[in-house]
This record gives structure tokens, sequence and C-alpha cells, in this order.
């Protein structure tokens, strides 16, 4: 007999993760010898925890098609995770209990690498407890570093936000430049993996270029920028800094926790912008800094063609990967080919990708360490292709309305 599906949104959201999600729901829907029902947790795993279920039959079919230009988690996030097996089995009992209230059988969990081993710890948990479940991860990080797929889903569109950004302040600066303002500094996400900094590279067509960019990947060289950036600005007139919120000093500690900001008056990742500023104010040259923050993430009105695409598909092909019998796996993206860009679908082990973060690589990055390589520029540029603008009403765009019906508690209340 049919049993039911229970898809999950973890970790911070994308412009595209609603994309994955519209395609495990309507694929599910396609197939009800399958699926009996589908439903969709609150929070990610702690709605699971909690037993707060939506009731996905209850929504229209226009609205979930919806899902696919609308930004953020329809469903809600989360910033948790399950813990270890054998220190959290209340965690796990209390999940499998939920599942097997609601007479779920297949759970897709959509996220980046901290998710995935939740998933893998939960698979496996329900093996060895003789639980007939299966365990299918959907990938979504912005910050581009689960390893064992071409991109994540997530990353192309963030990275087209960052770049247009760039390119345009560009233009902004350098009209400004003869008489005014000197530096503008961008701050982008990248706690660890500088992915979206570096695509930043993709603004300019060559390395004599107005733009430097400071990677995690690089520990960060006072000196060495100083020298840098009094180049570009002597060369170009004005200078644009990408900098990664993770960037590292010497030391390997955050630089944005190695000094008190004065902007924020305490320490903070995610300060790096602020303290750049008050280090190029010093050598004379008037900056200007913002950080991308949200905005990167949330921007669907600039979405990546390509990424809406795979975002889709990756959450279709979990469907399809539960129905031929898989689990305690990851849909990956393959790339098979660069010019065109040509891509395929495959399924990884969550073992494999489960915590696991991917920098970006050493031959990447340009010998200085302040931009990209042209093997970095044929990585990325793939990635950015396309336009899929969302619908517009009234001149503001239109993003789906659900109604958000939930499915009747069967358990007593969860204790956190």
């Amino acid at each position: 007999m049919a049993r039911n599906l229970l898809y999950a949104q973890s970790g911070g959201v994308t412009a595209v993760i609603n994309a994955s999600a519209c395609g495990v729901i309507e694929t599910a829907r396609r197939h009800p010898d399958a699926f009996a029902r589908v439903f969709a947790a609150e929070e990610g795993i702690l709605g699971v925890l909690r037993e707060s279920l939506l009731d996905l039959s209850q929504e229209s079919a226009s609205e979930i098609a919806a899902l696919r230009h609308t930004p953020g988690g329809a469903f809600g996030s989360c910033r948790a995770d399950l813990g270890d097996p054998q220190h959290q089995r209340a965690q796990y009992d209390r999940v499998l209990a939920v599942l097997r209230a609601h007479d779920i059988g297949t759970f897709v969990y959509n996220g980046g690498g901290g998710s995935m081993l939740t998933a893998a710890n939960l698979a496996r948990y329900a093996r060895s407890m003789g639980e007939p479940l299966t365990v299918i991860g959907v990938p979504k990080t912005i910050d581009n570093d689960l390893p064992h797929t071409d991109t994540s889903p997530g990353f192309g569109s963030a990275a087209k936000y960052i770049v247009t950004s760039v390119r345009e302040a560009a233009l902004d600066l350098a009209s400004m430049s003869g008489s005014s303002t000197k530096v503008f500094i961008t701050e982008v996400m990248g706690r660890h993996a500088g992915w979206l900094a570096a695509v930043a590279g993709l603004a300019f067509s060559s390395d004599d270029s107005p733009l430097l960019i400071l990677l995690p990947e690089i520990r960060f060289d006072r000196n060495a920028f100083v020298t840098a950036l009094k180049r570009v600005v002597e060369r170009h007139g004005y200078a644009v800094v990408v900098v990664a919120e993770g960037l590292l000093c010497e030391d390997q500690s955050f630089c944005a926790q190695a000094a008190v900001s004065e902007i924020f008056g305490h320490e903070q990742l995610g300060g790096m912008a602020p303290q750049l500023a008050q280090l190029t104010r010093a050598l004379g040259l008037k900056t200007h800094w913002a950080v991308s923050d949200y905005f990167q993430r949330s921007a669907r009105h600039l979405a990546s063609r390509v990424d809406v695409e795979q975002a889709y598909a990756c959450g279709a092909a979990a469907v399809r990967y539960a129905m031929e019998g898989m689990t305690d796996v990851m849909v990956a993206i393959e790339r098979t080919s660069d010019e065109p860009y040509l891509w395929t679908l495959k399924p990884v082990a969550l073992d494999s990708v489960a915590d696991v973060e991917l920098s970006v690589p050493a031959d990447y990055i340009r010998a200085d360490g302040f931009g990209i390589t042209e093997a970095a520029r044929r990585y990325l540029l793939p990635l950015i292709q396309g336009e899929d603008i969302p619908p517009f009403r009234h001149g503001l765009p239109v993003f789906a309305e659900l109604a958000r019906v939930r499915v009747p508690p069967r358990l007593p209340g969860w204790r956190e």
C-alpha cells in the first residue's frame, strides 16, 4: 500500500529552495500509487520533533506551481540538527514515532552539509531499529560547499545577484571617483568557503580591473592588501573590494572577531566590511561599504535560470530515487560539458557529503590571492546563465500564498 511522503527544509534558505520543494511535491502528486499523501514539516527537523506538519494535499496545483518562483522557505527552516544518535536517542525515537504515527515511509530533507548529516544519521538509526524508512537528501546552499556535486542549488542565483551588484556598483563608483569616493567595499556570505566572494571575479572580463577579492582560503595579510589597494587605485582611480564574512587572519581566527568593531560595538562575525573601511579611510581614501546579507540569498527577481532548473530537477529526482528503491542518498549534479554547459543528476551516498565543506580550490585563486583564474571562470560562468523572472502584478513580484493546513497531531507534545 502507498505510504506518505514528508518533505522538510533546513538551514539558510535560498532564492530557489522552494523550486526544489515544487519539484518534490509535483512529482509525488503524479504518483498517488506510490505516495498516498504529501506532508511538509514546519521549520525543518524541528517540525518533525514537534509533530508540526502541513497537509499539502490541501494546496492548489497553482499555488504549488508558484513555489517555483517564490524565495524564502515556504514551510519554514531551522538552524538545528539532530544530535549524535548515541547520546540523543530520544530525538531519533521521537522522529520515528512521528513518522510512524502518520504512516510516512519517505523523508526528503532539503539542506546543506549539516542537514545531510542529520538525514544520514536518521536513515542509519531507522535501519538499526528495523524501521522501513526511505531517506533522500536534496542539496541546497548558497555557499556552494557541498562535495560530490557540480554545484549546490541556491548558489547560482546568489552568485548572479552578487556579480550584477558588483558590476553596477563599479560603474557608480567610477562615475564619482574623480572627486568623491575612491573605494567601495561589499561583504558577502561565506563563513569557511569563499565561493560567493570568488564569483565577483566574473564582474570584470580581465585581471586588469579595479576589483580585489578577499577569500577565507587565503589568510588576510594587511600589508599585502594595502599594497594591492594602493596599486589598483593609482591605476584605475578607484577600487571595488569584495570580502567574505569568514575572512581569516594569520592566526586562523576570524578577522571579524579579531577586533571590536566601532560600528557594531562588539565582536561579531559578519563585520568585515566596516573593519576594512576603517583601514582604507586611514589611508586617506574616501570609502563606502555595504553588506549583501539577506539580499544575496533572497533575490528571486534576478535568479539564474540554470539554478532554478537544477533546483527543481533535484527535487523531482529525489522522488524518483525513492520510487526506484534508493535510500541514504543525496541527489547530486554532475557536469558533463563546460561549453555548452551540460549536466545530469546522480545519487551520492549521504555519508560522503554529511557535514563536509568544499573550499575554493587553489587553482581557482589567482597567484596574488586577490582574484580568480581562468579555470574558475570556466567553472563559475555557466552557473549564472539565463533569467527566470517571476510574474509581476502592479509592479511587484507575485509569490505563492499557501493555505498551510496543519495535520492534527496524534502524539503527546514534545518537550525540547
